[in-house]
């Protein structure tokens, strides 16, 4: 056998054995142990003490420190049980917040905070919506003041709150209409307005008014519609969308909380054709 394979694990052996030795001679072993190297650089350069005092190095401070805990050195005072103070538990307030009881309190608070913002999120989707506003039924007003109204705009008037277009619609286009528009969307019509969703029925554009032209022209695609919200051109899959409306006693009511889908391309009960410029190009000015 080689003298190697059994040389090693002996030298492994006594270095462990002699580490362990080390360790529990250093457990062991006095107060007045080794110094440190830089402790002993800084005693020899301590400056020199006063002619006739003793020079006390700092092994002889640390062997009388270990003899007097011994008790060779000077006998202890007992103090006596008037001398002691009362016991008086610490303060709360003095010891502080531990990191255990910061932990636990911060996550208590987050999920305190969590719970509430659900809690309140809850709460606002299942409380009643305000009456007014888009999404409700809204007194847009007389019929007289709202034709005026239109006509002071040069044919278009926009009303904010409802998200509507409000144009004339000619009395000679009622039997036309008849045939393709519902009642709730006739009410208005038979009225002499037509009343129109903003909305432009492609990808969503809110659709401006012309004023040359005298059509709606979404600037968003081209697409192009007469004052009636019937589509003229573009790529606008139909005309603009309607809501349902009511007419009583002459007072004009728009619920803007139900959408009617517009007219189908082709629809044409006006006759209306653009009356000057375009203002959005592109359109193609087709059916």
């Amino acid at each position: 056998m080689n003298p190697l394979v059994i040389a090693v694990p002996v030298v492994v052996v006594l270095a462990l054995v002699l580490l362990v030795a080390a360790a529990r001679r250093r457990d062991t072993d006095e107060a007045t142990g080794l110094l440190s190297r830089e402790t002993l650089k800084r005693d020899r350069g301590e400056p020199a003490v006063l002619a006739g005092a003793t020079r006390t190095t700092g092994r002889e401070v640390e062997r009388s420190v270990e003899v007097e805990r011994r008790g060779g050195g000077a006998e202890l005072v007992t103090a006596g049980a008037a001398d002691l103070a009362p016991y008086v538990p610490p303060d709360p307030d003095t010891l502080g917040v531990t990191r255990r009881q910061f932990f636990n309190r911060s996550i208590v608070l987050l999920m305190g905070l969590g719970l509430s913002g659900f809690g309140a999120a809850v709460l606002a989707f299942l409380w009643p919506q305000p009456k007014g506003g888009f999404g409700s039924k809204i007194r847009v007003g007389n019929v007289a003041d709202i034709k005026a109204a239109v006509d002071a705009n040069d044919g278009f008037y926009y009303v904010a709150e409802g998200r509507m277009w409000i144009t004339n619609y000619p009395e000679a286009a009622i039997d036309k209409a008849k045939a393709v528009y519902p009642q709730p969307v006739l009410n208005s019509m038979e009225a002499g307005l037509a009343v129109l969703y903003q909305k432009c029925p492609h990808l969503g554009c809110r659709v401006p008014d012309c004023k040359t032209s005298q059509w709606f022209e979404c600037p968003c695609h081209g697409s192009q519609y007469n004052q009636a919200g019937e589509k003229k051109g573009g790529p606008a899959p139909r005309g603009m969308d309607r809501f349902v409306t009511e007419v009583t006693g002459g007072v004009l009511t728009v619920d803007t909380g139900t959408v009617i889908q517009g007219p189908p391309i082709g629809t044409n009960t006006t006759g209306q054709e653009a009356e000057g410029p375009h203002c959005v190009t592109g359109g193609g000015g087709g059916h």
